[in-house]
């Protein structure tokens, strides 16, 4: 019995299985690398389920945490903190003036960003929440309703009530859903779980024109997409509109658990003491990550080689749509890519996983790719070579 197998017996007799787990321990990772703990080396192209995204163990991170945690790891929200301020300033600066309440992840962002706009709400009796059809937000009671993908749903009957699906990018679903009750509309400007749906620029533009006329909440989820994945801090930035609310995790924190959600003008003070809160939110070792992120994309140029190595790594996948007849789209936004195929994408995924590369195959035909923003000509002619390699044993059908 190898290292790994006696890990997946504990897991087996101690862990809830809540998780379809690959047969793989990792003990290390740098960059785009991780090693297994038999010592197996593997490419990353979709580190830590795009949280590592300046690369696993980035040194300032790295370097931040240990000077940090020598000090003050955690302190109670009774309390001011100097590295919480310091990052909510900052992402302030690089989205749009407002106001940050932290959590540890996605889904409690998104759930600070409901409760946010019910509370506004309630001044007139609006609670309805409109999100998307193959949107995903979290996977809380609340968060799994606002997703719009029934499998999340199964088995958690009955669920909250307060929330309408309507397909994306049809902006006209969206008019036809808005009620008397209905007082926010949230989405992911990508779609990232639900395929890699891009929002088209009109698409967005009419969403913040309806929440201007009938006082809605726009909330975007950038939990993937935040913090340079789409070649600009915010993925926001790319659409000409500004949001009302954005929920941030993943890639924040450079590897530890944190979220945000940020909020501007009106909406910026409608939680007060006592209407929402998180025990570990914002911890000083998490916020000196955090601030060590922005400090590695402005100081490393990292948005400027997301876009240089996008078109690169795209340019390189078009050449193997040209080579298969099985691959449809190719769909991006700087670093977030999806290639669509034509049969099934979960043997192709495992055949990755067995040769050294790391991907995702999401929504049963779509291989996820999404590498940290200091990719490297040379990991993505890697990491394409082993693409190329499994796509040439798959037949179509």
């Amino acid at each position: 019995m190898n290292k790994t197998d006696k890990v997946v017996e504990l897991y087996d007799k101690y862990v809830m299985n809540t998780y379809k787990r690959v047969p793989l321990c990792f003990e290390k990772a740098e960059g785009s690398k991780v090693w297994d703990i038999d010592g197996n080396e593997y490419l990353d192209f979709f580190p830590g389920w795009a949280v590592s995204g300046i690369g696993h163990c980035h040194k300032k991170v790295v370097d931040a945490i240990a000077r940090q945690a020598k000090k003050l790891m955690h302190v109670s929200n009774n309390y001011y903190s100097e590295a919480q301020a310091l990052l909510a300033k900052k992402i302030v600066e690089h989205s749009f003036p407002g106001k940050v309440f932290f959590s540890n992840s996605g889904a409690e962002a998104n759930e600070a960003a409901i409760k946010l706009a019910r509370k506004y709400g309630n001044q007139t009796g609006r609670f309805e929440v409109i999100t998307m059809l193959k949107s995903f937000h979290g996977r809380t009671l609340a968060t799994i309703t606002a997703t719009g993908q029934e499998k999340v749903k199964v088995g958690f009957e009955p669920l909250p009530e307060g929330f309408k699906h309507v397909p994306y990018n049809d902006l006209e679903a969206v008019e036809r859903a808005i009620g008397f009750n209905t007082i926010a509309i949230m989405l992911e400007p990508i779609q990232c779980e639900g395929g890699i749906n891009i929002a088209d620029k009109e698409y967005i533009k009419g969403l913040r024109r309806l929440c201007d006329e009938k006082d809605l909440v726009l909330i975007f989820d950038e939990v993937q997409t935040g913090m340079g994945r789409t070649g600009q801090m915010f993925a926001f930035k790319n659409f000409g509109v500004i949001p009302d609310v954005m929920t941030l995790a993943k890639s924040l924190g450079g590897g530890i658990p944190i979220a945000a959600c940020v909020a501007r003008g009106k909406f910026a003070d409608v939680l007060t003491p006592g209407t929402h809160a998180s025990t570990f939110g914002g911890s000083p070792l998490v916020c000196a990550a955090g601030l060590a992120v922005f400090e590695a994309i402005e100081k490393e140029k990292l948005l400027q080689n997301a876009n240089a190595m996008a078109a690169y790594l795209r340019k390189k996948l078009e050449a193997l749509k040209e080579k298969y007849d099985f691959i449809g789209q190719i769909r991006n936004m700087a670093l977030v890519v999806g290639v669509e195929l034509m049969v099934k994408g979960d043997e192709i995924y495992k055949e990755c996983l067995e040769s050294g590369l790391l991907i995702n195959c999401t929504q049963d035909r779509i291989l996820r790719i999404m590498p940290p923003l200091n990719v490297t000509k040379k990991e993505i002619d890697k990491a394409v070579a082993i693409l190329n390699n499994v796509l040439s044993k798959i037949k179509k059908g």
